[in-house]
């Protein structure tokens, strides 16, 4: 074999190797990518079916059903109403009319969340659910006549 088909060889394979871990590296992130939806979007159908994502906005007074460790409650972002379902203990700081994110999947109508996180003072929230919230309520006064 000459030198000069020895080093095509070997750059082909390096080329190879290098394509090889650059799609694990981006299956890898792609299958950890988490994103934000409002109970808006989710009622529009802009949500992905099946895969885990956020929803965030407030929980309806009234709405939180305990049942042993299970608990249903409705996350609202002022213009929609999400159903949303856990197994678990929920943040200490967690209470109707505040503001919460969860984390899971829509299975149907309803979203089953896997974690529940809620907002840690009176004035946080995290950025996105903030500018879900404004946008849902301009949306909510420029719709009245």
């Amino acid at each position: 074999m000459t030198p000069r088909r020895r080093r095509l060889l070997i750059v082909l394979a390096a080329l190879t190797v290098l394509g090889a871990v650059a799609a694990l590296v981006v299956n890898a992130m792609r299958s950890n990518l988490v994103f934000f939806y409002t109970p808006t979007q989710v009622a529009a159908h802009e949500a992905p079916q099946g895969r885990s994502f956020r929803i965030g906005g407030l929980v309806l007074p009234g709405s939180v059903q305990r049942e042993g460790v299970a608990v249903r409650f409705v996350v609202s972002d002022g213009a929609q109403q999400v159903t949303v379902r856990y197994q678990g203990a929920l943040p200490d700081l967690f209470k109707e009319g505040k503001g919460v994110v969860a984390q899971g999947k829509l299975q149907g109508s309803e979203f089953q969340a896997r974690e529940v996180l809620a907002k840690h003072d009176e004035n946080y929230m995290p950025p996105e659910a903030a500018a879900a919230l404004e946008a849902a309520h301009d949306g909510r006064k420029a719709a009245r006549p």
